[in-house]
């Protein structure tokens, strides 16, 4: 079959199109024939190795997964000893290993049905970015009528954060570089502002603050938010340097929270199967609609991961092998 592949850590060069062989399901997997994979942050990180002490769980001197992807809507055309919830002809769509090829290993726990409507290219978007906007916003215990900023509103997490917390009756704030203006404020944002042209801090304060950017001290980002306020701080950005990264930051997050009148909470998005059929079902209902950007092949992968290592990426990378 054809994959995108790497053997080493590196940037969007190191990735290659090649043919290898299918792989079989374990124990708990799913093979699943990948109608649509899409591109979502983690890759760079996967794809560059970088923040440095990442490569302690993804492999020190190489990629231990030598498959490239991870977010996928397709067929179940293989199930592996002991999986109970699907069987070979479900169409799914979830989170996977080695998803920018024509077949995918999956774990059955990380997997939703596809509804019937809904393209397997914007369903693909949902897996990690969508799973980690949701247990975001609900990590922020947004409410109706919360004044919510989000970070990075134009990138694939923010842009899900934008309209779950709109659908859930906030008043929110969307952030990011001017050129995603339109999208942002297509996404439902009641107020844009452009962090390039202006000051952070003029975007006002908030009762909860979603940063998906990962490039601000703590101290910027708790001047965002009223006194009780929570700021949700997700992941580290793929512009963030160091050994660290952002995650110094959220380490720090809950230490500091200690001593501080605001809660601060880092964390990194997990997929579950419960999470992937509330979003489904929110698409079907047209309270987000996926911000499917370019679509392309397994080939584009490369020039796709490099538009958004840019930060010039706009809507969800989505390939077709």
């Amino acid at each position: 079959m054809r994959a995108i592949t790497q053997d080493v850590y590196g940037g969007p060069e190191v990735l290659r199109l090649e043919d290898v062989e299918v792989p079989e399901p374990g124990k708990g997997q799913v093979r699943v024939r990948v109608l649509a994979a899409a591109l979502d942050a983690g890759i760079w990180h996967l794809t560059t190795g970088r923040p440095p002490i990442a490569r302690l769980g993804l492999g020190l001197t190489r990629p231990r997964s030598r498959v490239s992807g991870q977010e996928l809507a397709g067929v179940v055309d293989a199930v592996g000893p002991g999986v109970t919830r699907w069987a070979v002809g479900d169409r799914v769509f979830g989170q996977g290993s080695g998803a920018f090829a024509e077949h995918a290993l999956a774990r059955e726990d990380r997997l939703a049905a596809l509804p019937d409507g809904v393209p397997p290219e914007a369903a693909a978007t949902l897996a990690v970015s969508g799973s980690t906007a949701l247990i975001a916003v609900r990590t922020g215990r947004v409410t109706a009528g919360l004044r919510v900023l989000v970070i990075g509103a134009g990138g694939g997490v923010g842009s899900f954060a934008v309209q779950i917390a709109k659908a859930l009756g906030a008043s929110v704030t969307g952030m990011a570089s001017g050129g995603k203006a339109e999208l942002v404020r297509g996404l439902g944002a009641d107020r844009f502002v452009d962090y390039t042209t202006e000051r952070l801090d003029s975007a006002g304060v908030h009762d909860v603050v979603i940063d998906t950017a990962g490039n601000r001290p703590l101290g910027e980002v708790r001047r965002l938010l009223v006194p009780g306020g929570t700021a949700v701080l997700v992941g580290s950005g793929v512009a963030t340097a160091g050994w660290l990264a952002g995650l110094g930051r959220m380490i720090a997050s809950g230490p500091v929270s200690l001593f501080v009148p605001q809660r601060l909470v880092g964390f990194f998005g997990v997929t579950r199967s419960a999470d992937l059929a509330d979003l489904a079902a929110m698409v079907v209902d047209g309270r987000i609609v996926p911000t499917v950007g370019r679509v392309g092949g397994l080939e584009d992968v490369p020039d796709a991961l490099a538009e958004l290592g840019r930060g010039h990426a706009t809507g969800k990378a989505v390939f077709v092998p």
